[in-house]
């Protein structure tokens, strides 16, 4: 798919463009270092606070951006110079100390070693990983006055707390570098994909430098004066990594093919392509963390780009004029433009992408990646392989979407095509209700290890005759059998010819049956509210079932062991026969109500469906379910031991099923 429209020269709007590319060159004005840095390497706030400038605005006094970006630009240049001018050794020696409160001393010393290098795609990954680690360090200073911290890095700079720590005047200069779209707003240029690797001034990249050691110098102080000390944050680490691996293990012939890709590709804004070659080079040198900061912000780039073709709104691709908003992930993702048009974008791109990009992007309990990144909450040094396969896989798959017909030899080459065919077939994995089906099969795995719970012999324990601890049939509770003989017309075609349903609750059938429920593909983008409302519900109630299994696991393996060992008391015993006896209806019970959460799953789309006294309806019945299962967990847990009570739960609520069921029957 070819994107045909005049190569893009910049995507910095003329009024940004000029603030980061030429007003702090218009003065010629020199500054001395000495006048910025004492002997003893002290930084002098006044000497660079002195050239903030302000405005009066209707909220009072306000930064003069523009006034105080071509006042501080030179004196940027006299620290770039400065800095240049240092050795490694000489550098760590002045300001090493100043950088250790952002617990990434190292990373600031790589800095230094890349502005010697002057390589503008290395400058800019340097100053985006500065800008990252620097807010999750303010973020801890932040923690030492406030509660919770900020999300986003403007308002952090804005808040009370900083400026208690550090003074207003010193805030004011870090909005001018990094807090305002008005401003530099260096951060969110870069990470948001909208500059070029050439339009970042490398005098601003040593500034910063120098300024994160002066913030460091005062939060020392402030630290002696409150007798406080500073806490790091731990990091984010990403969990369940095979749950995340979609696509293949990237090889050096896709590799190859993928710089064939980059060069070729509409997806890639010409003045970007050193951040893409970058990105792959990373890759290949296992710099994994390198490669996702760069791929990621291009990624951003190319999908805007791609929105604002299809959505015929080229004004958009640029930053945005004096204000907050600029189009980013969360409006290219969205279902809705601004004017509430739908979105063109999962038209062109499809379902299993839209998907993808969802669950690794935005998904609360998805990996997320950009935002940890952005935001300083990953250890750079240990970012997982797997994780940068996944991307850059992706990113192939878009690279070769957007591909001229001209290039039709490398559209089909035959080694990127696995990549390709797992793009088709992606099903979120991060959407709540792909999270529910995931859920009530966890679930159905705990309730399952109670048919191997260790039990007393019947010689050792007579008062247990008749049972031999083993899961006993749902004949125990005769409304589970009507309940079940409700629920048989949801069944999925290959399971309606069962006769003995309640049987098929105690055997493997059941576990076939859980399985295929919860692992049958559904639509999950953009999910209408009260589907979601519901889902919140029923995974709720599946939490509350999974304590509960786990509870008398961990009851039955240590009363056990207790009555081995004979260390049970008279009334402990009796708790422990009443356990035994009380799994014999609450397995049965348990694997019915998951069995209703599952069957509930894959027709959630029918409450679209219902009016909305039926959905209240609804709602107020499961959140009655949930109410049962709160009190049995309760009942169960080790302070309670409450046994006998659990069965009048259970048949209560098994009236509530069987009732609700019955009137869905006649609607």
């Amino acid at each position: 798919m070819e994107m045909f429209a005049d190569p893009v020269v910049t995507c910095l709007s003329p009024a940004v463009h000029n603030i980061v590319c030429n007003l702090g060159f218009e003065s010629d004005v020199s500054h001395d270092i000495n006048s910025i840095v004492s002997g003893d390497c002290e930084i002098c706030w006044k000497s660079i606070t002195k050239h903030l400038h302000y405005a009066q605005s209707g909220e009072g006094q306000d930064v003069d951006y523009i006034a105080s970006v071509r006042s501080l630009g030179p004196l940027c240049e006299a620290v770039h110079v400065h800095l240049l001018a240092l050795t490694r050794k000489q550098f760590e020696e002045k300001y090493g100390q100043g950088f250790q409160w952002t617990n990434s001393t190292e990373l600031f010393i790589e800095t230094f070693d890349i502005l010697k290098n002057l390589q503008a795609v290395a400058i800019a990954l340097s100053l985006m990983k500065l800008t990252s680690c620097l807010e999750r360090a303010l973020g801890n200073v932040y923690l030492l006055v406030g509660k919770v911290c900020p999300f986003l890095l403007r308002d952090l700079l804005a808040s009370l707390e900083l400026a208690t720590v550090f003074g207003q005047s010193v805030m004011d200069v870090l909005k001018v570098f990094l807090g305002s779209p008005r401003s530099l707003n260096l951060r969110n240029i870069l990470w948001h994909g909208f500059s070029s690797p050439q339009e970042i001034p490398t005098k601003y990249c040593s500034m910063l430098l120098l300024l994160t050691a002066g913030l460091g110098q005062l939060l020392n102080t402030y630290l002696m004066e409150m007798n406080v000390i500073l806490a790091h944050r731990p990091y984010v680490s990403f969990t369940n990594l095979k749950d995340l691996s979609v696509f293949p293990d990237i090889t050096v012939d896709m590799l190859s093919v993928t710089e064939d890709l980059v060069e070729e590709s509409s997806f890639v804004i010409k003045p970007m392509l050193p951040f893409w070659r970058a990105s792959v080079t990373a890759f290949k040198e296992c710099r994994y963390a390198d490669c996702m900061i760069l791929l990621l912000s291009q990624l951003e780039t190319g999908l805007r780009l791609v929105f604002t073709r299809v959505n015929k709104c080229p004004g958009r691709l640029l930053t945005a004029e004096s204000t907050a908003f600029y189009t980013t992930f969360d409006e290219v993702l969205a279902k809705h433009l601004n004017d509430e048009e739908l979105n063109q974008l999962p038209l062109i791109l499809g379902e299993p992408a839209m998907e993808f990009l969802w669950d690794f992007l935005s998904y609360q309990e998805g990996p997320r990646v950009r935002d940890h990144l952005s935001h300083g909450e990953i250890n750079l040094n240990a970012f997982p392989k797997e994780i940068a396969n996944q991307m850059l896989a992706f990113s192939i798959v878009l690279l070769n979407k957007f591909l001229g017909d001209e290039h039709t030899a490398l559209k089909d080459n035959a080694i990127i095509a696995p990549l390709i065919n797992c793009a088709g077939c992606y099903r979120s994995q991060f959407h709540p209700v792909a999270r529910l089906g995931k859920q009530v099969l966890d679930c159905t795995s705990s309730i399952n290890r109670w048919a191997h719970l260790p039990v007393p012999s019947l010689e050792q324990m007579q008062e247990l005759a008749g049972s031999t601890g083993a899961v006993a049939s749902s004949s125990s509770i005769p409304e589970a059998l009507e309940v079940l003989s409700l629920l048989k017309h949801r069944m999925p075609p290959d399971y309606c010819f069962l006769e003995d349903m309640g049987h098929s609750l105690l055997t493997d059938m059941w576990l076939s049956l859980q399985t295929y429920l919860c692992t049958t593909p559904m639509d999950t983008l953009y999910c209408p509210r009260p589907i979601l409302e519901a889902v919140t519900v029923l995974r709720k109630i599946t939490v509350q079932c999974h304590l509960v299994s786990e509870q008398i696991i961990a009851s039955a393996e240590l009363r056990y062991l207790q009555w081995v060992d004979k260390a049970l008391r008279s009334r402990q015993r009796h708790n422990y026969i009443r356990m035994l006896k009380s799994i014999t209806f609450l397995s049965p019970m348990l694997r019915l109500l998951l069995m209703v959460v599952a069957l509930d799953r894959i027709s959630i789309y029918s409450i679209c469906e219902k009016t909305t006294s039926e959905y209240q309806q609804y709602l107020k019945y499961l959140k009655s379910i949930l109410q049962y299962t709160e009190n049995l967990a309760t009942y169960t847990s080790p302070e309670k031991n409450k046994w006998d009570e659990t069965l009048d739960l259970s048949q209560r609520a098994l009236i509530k099923i069987k009732v609700y069921n019955e009137k869905r029957e006649t609607c």
